[in-house]
């Protein structure tokens, strides 16, 4: 559970069966490994399963690419301000943000070139249950996150191709034992 290294697998359903799809990755998470009771700021990854959100990155849309993908500007943030109405929402704001919200993230930052929302606390979003919680590029394999899954660049791409919106994609995120319990 404390554990920030993590091995990414992918899986798709073929004729009823589930069969391995990319090679396996490796991957970091949060730097306090993985929690069953998440909380804002607490440096863990939430065990569960979750479908994936947008796509987006400070780059143009990859090639062959079929999630919806949403091209980052230095307007966007993600508001982790648990006193905010905006609270784990991504926000377009063209004044300053630190006079609207007293913690934000920049979407238009280096380590998300690529990436993915993860959709954790976001239907209902519950203040103080951690928020941007994000699939996307890795500062290294040593270097874990604050809370997302992140990977090399090349494997994000690889992910972001792959997975097609038809199919629903998931991601379930734990050690196999805390996975039992995961409905």
């Amino acid at each position: 559970m404390s554990d920030t290294k993590v091995t990414i697998q992918t899986y798709e359903k073929k004729k009823g069966e589930w069969r391995r799809a990319l090679k396996k990755m490796e991957g970091v998470i949060g730097k306090n490994g993985f929690t069953k009771s998440k909380k804002e700021g607490d440096g863990k990854s939430p065990i569960g399963i979750y479908s994936f959100g947008t796509a987006f990155g400070s780059e143009t849309k990859p090639a062959n690419m079929k999630m919806k993908y949403k091209k980052t500007t230095k307007n966007d943030y993600w508001i982790d301000d648990q006193t905010s109405k905006d609270y784990n929402k991504w926000k377009t704001y063209t004044g300053n943000p630190a006079d609207k919200w007293k913690s934000f993230e920049r979407m238009n930052h280096e380590l998300y070139k690529y990436g993915a929302v993860i959709n954790y606390n976001m239907n209902p979003i519950k203040k103080g249950k951690g928020s941007a919680i994000f699939l996307h590029k890795w500062r290294g394999e040593t270097k874990p996150t604050a809370g997302c899954t992140a990977t090399a660049e090349k494997n994000v791409l690889s992910l972001l191709k792959w997975m097609d919106p038809e199919q629903n994609p998931h991601i379930i995120m734990g050690t196999n034992e805390s996975l039992k319990s995961v409905k």
